[in-house]
């Protein structure tokens, strides 16, 4: 992932990186042979940049970190997902604009 502010969540950090964030969390569940994901990574990689210091950006790869997606129900991909406080307050599937997504991040953010 060529942006520094898009963290990588795992199997082994999603509880303590987003379950137990302080700030409001959006994961994006993707995978390297999805092009719709592909698509939709620019606009992560923007958002990581305008919500920086205000929310956690990150993604899972669903090839590798099967637990958390399979817990969550995640049964397409993209799917973004956004936390707070540990639950999930707002989900889309498929891909999306960088404003319903930002506008999502700002209501969690407040």
């Amino acid at each position: 992932m060529a942006n520094a502010n898009v963290l990588t969540f795992t199997d082994a950090n999603f509880e303590t990186e987003v379950m137990q964030s302080q700030v409001p969390v959006l994961v994006d569940f993707w995978a390297e042979w999805c092009m719709p994901c592909k698509m939709l990574s620019p606009t992560i990689d923007a958002l990581a940049d305008e919500f920086k210091g205000k929310a956690k950006i990150g993604k899972v790869d669903t090839d590798s970190n099967r637990e958390v997606s399979v817990k969550l129900g995640i049964s397409a991909i993209p799917t973004v997902f956004i936390f707070k406080g540990g639950q999930v307050v707002k989900k889309f599937v498929g891909l999306q604009s960088k404003a319903q997504l930002a506008e999502a991040l700002e209501a969690a953010s407040k």
